[in-house]
């Protein structure tokens, strides 16, 4: 049966108990499977218990590291060869681990038609030097606003407005900061848009807008046509970028209407709890809060389209995929255990429970039924990214995360108010690019 990690003692108690029996069967093959998302692990649970019982002489082990601490754990692991024998990838960080050769070759292993059944973006992503570099898991189409139909209700807000709301640096185009005024209220019921409003003291929040790359930064620069990377180079010193980072840091800072950055800075789910604690009205994320979301929220909520900037409804989309290490003591268990990762019957189990939307193409119909039946619309998250959309790449580089850690105390800066933004821009991109060449 597929276990997640035991208790050291546990296992050194069933050792004593067990050490005058006689020898079991053949000495099953452990394989690691690493990942950051606990509800996709649970799926993963049931999936890898349906390969243990065709493949009796393979245990899978499934680990979960917090995405805080996953990407620092991951790196130290391969630097020591401890990492798992396989683990999940965003394209953020593919091109470090594929150009060092830590990673399995998908093609060699699979076989090159095997990418046929798997969803074309997501193989797009993680493709690279012509060759693929791991299992697509998860689709996570694109990002949308979900919000708190009570406090919409309470402030005269219809969902509707929501997907008409556009925002723009030029304040006489600007409906959605007057929108998230209305729904930011003080401890005295006051809303922000009426006399007498108290910011220092509010109740609820408009928005959960902060510093949050993928479902907030990359939105806003792309609907304003502005720039994250040039290449592998990063390129936010851009004046539209500065425009939306400058939109967002007022939101924040001055209009008042989005939780302070020392809380989002600090805690990259801060957003996600306020809002399903009620403290915040329009949550902007994208599929992978949708669990959390509906078994946590105690209130009725729904989802809409993000809004538009002056360059239209923008979104980035990003996937996951399974790595095979390739470094593991068992590549032919870890081959059989990516072919059914890989695979429409092993994949099914992520989109069963509505974990996250499959990237086996033929798996994700079960994702849109359960959906279905517990009466939510999933459509806002796909229509941002249909045929013809704009959208914005995600980032990318063989040394992204380098220059993510050079860049990423000078952003909490910007966001808290202490830098400027033309300033702190200017001097985290100088500082991200050196870090590329280090």
């Amino acid at each position: 049966m597929h276990k997640r990690h035991v208790p050291l003692a546990i296992v050194a108690a069933g050792a004593l108990l067990l050490s005058g029996c006689a020898a079991g069967p053949t000495e099953r093959t452990t394989v690691t499977v690493r990942l950051w998302d606990s509800s996709v692990a649970d799926a993963y649970d049931a999936s890898f218990a349906a390969f243990e019982q065709a493949n009796p002489d393979i245990r899978v082990r499934v680990d979960v590291v917090d995405w805080a601490d996953y990407w620092t754990k991951l790196r130290t692991d391969v630097a020591a060869d401890t990492a798992p024998d396989i683990f999940w990838l965003n394209n953020s960080y593919l091109a470090g681990y594929a150009d060092s050769g830590s990673l399995l070759d998908v093609g060699k292993t699979l076989g090159n038609d095997a990418s046929d059944a798997w969803a074309p973006s997501v193989v797009k992503q993680f493709t690279r030097d012509d060759k693929l570099w791991g299992v697509p898991q998860l689709s996570d189409a694109g990002i949308a606003v979900y919000y708190n139909a009570d406090l919409l209700d309470a402030a005269g807000v219809k969902p509707a407005d929501l997907a008409k709301a556009t925002w723009s640096p030029d304040a006489t185009k600007d409906t959605f900061l007057p929108l998230a005024k209305k729904l930011t209220r003080d401890a005295a019921g006051v809303a922000a848009d009426q006399p007498g409003f108290n910011p220092a003291a509010p109740a609820t929040y408009g928005t959960g807008l902060g510093y949050d790359l993928q479902a907030v930064l990359l939105p806003y620069i792309g609907s304003n046509g502005g720039k994250y990377q040039d290449g592998d180079n990063f390129a936010f010193n851009d004046p539209k970028t500065a425009e939306s980072i400058g939109y967002l840091v007022n939101a924040i800072n001055g209009a008042t209407v989005a939780p302070p950055a020392a809380s989002t800075n600090a805690d990259g789910d801060f957003a996600r709890d306020a809002f399903l604690q009620g403290k915040v009205a329009m949550f902007q994320s994208g599929l992978y809060s949708l669990k959390a979301v509906h078994d946590g929220a105690d209130f009725p909520w729904g989802v809409a389209e993000l809004p538009a900037g002056p360059a239209g409804k923008v979104s980035v989309t990003n996937g996951i995929a399974a790595a095979g290490n390739a470094a593991t003591k068992h590549p032919e268990a870890v081959e059989k255990v990516l072919a059914w990762m890989g695979s429409t019957e092993g994949n099914a189990y992520i989109g069963a429970e509505g974990a996250a939307v499959p990237a086996v193409t033929a798996a994700q119909k079960d994702y849109f039924e359960y959906w279905k039946k517990e009466d939510v619309d999933v459509q806002p998250f796909f229509d941002v990214i249909a045929d013809g959309a704009k959208t914005i790449a995600p980032p990318t580089g063989g040394s992204f995360a380098k220059g993510l850690a050079a860049y990423d105390p000078i952003f909490k800066e910007i966001f808290a108010g202490t830098v400027s933004v033309s300033d702190g821009l200017k001097k985290a991109q100088e500082a991200a690019n050196s870090a590329l060449n280090d």
